[in-house]
């Protein structure tokens, strides 16, 4: 039995012209796919179930009871990206990634863009995720976000809009590594037939970036990780040992004489660079929380002396938080005087009356989110909502209009799915990751993530969503 293709859905087809035949850069797969044995489609996702298992490359979710890792569904039908798309894309991404710096070192320092009224002040100085700790400090090279995620959607026109930049601990790029690891082993064929840009430098490129995020010469660097209870636990190890670096807790963090220094059995290793995937309010409980158990002693006052990096920077998240996020291309205009390669998605400012009005009138037609949440929670999705959920969230927003941002419903692009019935459309965005060290590196493609779930429009991992390979064709040599 071979591969069937279901028609063209009313959504942008990421594989699919309307008249059902391939989009140019999906021909060779197509044809491939065509000719493809369902079965043993099906025994090799299994395969790949069975190799990710035993990886362990699996992640938990809070507050389940059960506390079990679980797997992170992988799908085998790639999201291709033609060159001179990805082109466009790249270019967008790097203009973005320059002026959120820009912003965070303004914000943190002179505050150009609110005196000049672009950005309201209160919306920055009042933000919970603005530090007036890292007021006045300077970073090398100014570079707040060594590492951004920009999580991309295509509407029905086939516009890429950016959804919301990732600026604090962004994850997902072990996934992206692995599925490419995956899909290699799997389809070897199918990377002979076509010139498929490769993503496993990301971990050398990372190492390098956060070298160059101090002027200390061979840098010793570390990754600091929650520990094993955190979802993204697999990641922090997984970088880790890619990079060839320490993986470490707090307890083997200690300060002494203005420094930072690892407990080894040799003895105290001084530490330059710590790569944290620890949120800024559990990194030092002598400076945030007193109660967490997560954080160093002291280490705020080690960084904000120069002592030690931390990457990212402590006090990005006011630059990716979502009421944040309409003004990102004021940004670019104001501190590089160029217009926005890529857009953001249409967004209303319930903190601000006349479009909380129309929002409120709206919202079985809208998508609304809490400013400062993430994950997929906190959010109302109007037309998949019920009339009890669209009015118990109409009292929250009233209780609380400062606390969210509504966008319009996206008709979300699909990607062939491989689901239960078979091959399905399933909609999908797009991470791509970017790397600010001397210059910045983007790895191409990044994370594609799917949602399962037909008709779901929410894709993430903790909700019941999946993941893609993500192929950027390279232009064939002249």
């Amino acid at each position: 039995m071979h591969t069937k293709i279901q028609s063209a859905s009313p959504f942008f087809n990421e594989m699919l012209l309307d008249s059902g035949q391939y989009r140019n850069h999906y021909a060779a797969f197509g044809t491939w796919l065509q000719q493809a044995d369902q079965a043993a489609i099906a025994r090799k996702r299994e395969e790949a179930n069975l190799l990710f298992h035993r990886v362990g490359i699996t992640f938990n979710v809070y507050g389940d009871d059960g506390g079990a890792e679980r797997l992170i569904p992988f799908d085998s039908v790639p999201r291709i990206i033609p060159a001179s798309e990805w082109k466009k894309l790249d270019q967008g991404i790097r203009q973005r990634v320059l002026a959120l710096n820009a912003f965070l070192h303004d914000i943190y320092h002179d505050h150009h863009i609110l005196k000049a009224g672009i950005i309201p002040e209160e919306q920055v100085l009042a933000n919970d995720q603005y530090q007036p700790a890292m007021q006045g400090i300077n970073l090398h090279r100014n570079i707040y976000a060594h590492i951004t995620g920009v999580d991309m959607v295509r509407d029905h026109d086939g516009q890429y809009y950016v959804l919301e930049d990732n600026l604090r601990t962004p994850s997902g790029v072990s996934y992206m590594l692995e599925n490419r690891k995956m899909m290699m082993r799997l389809y070897p064929e199918l990377f002979a037939q076509q010139r498929i840009a490769p993503v496993e430098r990301y971990p050398s490129d990372l190492l390098q970036t956060l070298c160059e995020s101090t002027p200390v010469d061979n840098p010793i660097v570390v990754v600091l990780t929650p520990g094993r209870f955190n979802s993204a636990y697999f990641e922090h190890s997984f970088l880790a040992q890619q990079m060839g670096v320490e993986l470490v807790e707090s307890a083997d963090l200690f300060v002494k004489d203005g420094a930072v220094f690892m407990r080894t059995t040799a003895g105290p290793c001084k530490i330059d660079v710590i790569y944290r995937r620890v949120d800024d309010a559990y990194l030092d409980p002598l400076a945030f929380r007193s109660d967490s158990m997560l954080g160093v002693p002291g280490l705020l006052s080690v960084y904000r002396a120069g002592g030690v990096v931390l990457a990212n920077a402590i006090g990005t998240g006011v630059a990716d938080d979502k009421s944040i996020y309409p003004y990102v291309s004021d940004m670019i205009r104001f501190y590089l005087n160029e217009e926005p390669i890529l857009h953001n998605v249409p967004t209303w400012q319930c903190r601000k009356e006349t479009e909380c009005g129309y929002v409120l009138a709206n919202l079985e037609k809208m998508v609304v989110k809490e400013v400062h949440g993430a994950g997929g929670y906190g959010m109302l999705i109007g037309p998949k909502a019920s009339k009890q959920e669209i009015a118990d969230f109409r009292e929250k927003i009233l209780a609380k209009p400062h606390n969210y941002i509504a966008q319009n419903t996206l008709a979300l692009s699909t990607c062939p799915t491989f689901v239960d019935e078979g091959l399905a459309p399933r909609h999908i965005d797009l991470r791509p990751f970017a790397l600010n060290g001397a210059h910045i590196r983007l790895t191409p493609g990044g994370l594609t993530r799917v949602a399962l779930t037909k008709g779901s429009l929410v894709v993430n991992s903790s909700q019941g969503g999946g993941t893609k390979d993500t192929w950027v064709l390279e232009d064939k040599p002249c």
